[in-house]
């Protein structure tokens, strides 16, 4: 009978369902919340013909669309490894967090651009308590799911998650910036609002680029972890004689580790086996980042074996 191969998926992959379900339910509370806070500045920030509230609004309208975008790239990471995708599909989760920072981007471009109308045809906004009380109010809303969103991020370790949050704590200095221009605005200087929204167009393209600039890292495969520091961790487990040729790639929650180890030349098959698993179980426990550790075992030279290589 011929033999088949049939990829199975990682050991470590069923706590990672787990883990995406956890993300999922965070990104579906915190897109009705943000819908929620996204309506009422642009209901209220149109009927008024405050721009800085109405732009703000728009904002926290593309915080909900990020949230979707997160939502599609984490159903798509939590596949499990096949035969196209051996390493699996956690990419996905990046390409999400650099769609969500195109869109900060976008609505950057087009607060820019409403802004720079409101300088030639000059208006006067109406400014009433009420606006106040919306600021404020949402801008609470997004403090709380700001910090929600994040600790889940750091605890879950997503990527996702992480860079929403900073989208979304972007909209707190922006709906401070707008109680300023409505404070502006009530004591009779109408010009600041503008001024206000390109001083938020300026704040999202920020938040926007170090989005980018950290999912970048993934993707480009960047060093992720310390040579020096894991190989110190490697020596320190019996067996080891020393170690090289260390990479290191990956993202949150999924740093891949490649590395080879040496031991001793005559060392029977079945302890070397050992010892790699043990390094791989040991660096796991310390990188809680780490998903996957590869070590390839090489004989130490008769004139190196009790020196210990680093490089």
């Amino acid at each position: 009978m011929p033999y088949s191969c049939v990829l199975q998926p990682h050991p470590g992959y069923h706590p990672m369902i787990h883990r995406y379900k956890k993300i999922q339910q965070v990104l579906v509370l915190v897109l009705f919340l943000n819908l929620a806070v996204a309506f009422a500045k642009i209901i209220y920030g149109t009927f008024t013909g405050t721009l800085s509230m109405t732009a703000d609004g728009y904002h926290s309208l593309f915080d909900g669309v990020s949230n979707i975008v997160g939502l599609v790239g984490i159903y798509i990471s939590s596949r499990p490894p096949d035969r196209d995708h051996p390493y699996g599909h956690q990419k996905y989760e990046t390409f999400a967090s650099i769609f969500i920072a195109i869109l900060l981007l976008f609505v950057g471009f087009e607060i820019f651009q409403n802004a720079l109308n409101r300088f030639l045809v000059r208006s006067t906004p109406k400014v009433t308590t009420l606006s106040f009380v919306i600021m404020l109010g949402t801008m609470g809303i997004n403090y709380l799911v700001t910090r929600y969103e994040y600790l889940k991020g750091v605890a879950l370790r997503s990527q996702v998650l992480i860079a929403d949050s900073m989208h979304t704590k972007s909209d707190i200095y922006v709906s401070l910036s707008v109680i300023a221009s409505l404070v502006a605005i009530k004591s009779g200087f109408p010009l600041l609002d503008p001024l206000i929204a390109l001083l938020i167009s300026f704040l999202i393209f920020r938040a926007g680029f170090r989005i980018m600039k950290e999912s970048s890292r993934v993707l480009l495969d960047m060093s992720r972890l310390e040579e020096e520091e894991i190989c110190s961790l490697v020596l320190g487990v019996e067996g080891v004689l020393g170690c090289h040729k260390i990479r290191t790639r990956g993202g949150m929650g999924d740093i891949r580790i490649d590395m080879h180890v040496l031991v001793r030349p005559d060392m029977p098959l079945e302890d070397a086996h050992l010892i790699a698993h043990r390094v791989s179980k040991m660096l796991k426990a310390e990188y809680k980042d780490v998903s996957d550790v590869v070590v390839h075992l090489e004989p130490a030279s008769p004139q190196g074996s009790n020196s210990k290589k680093t490089s």
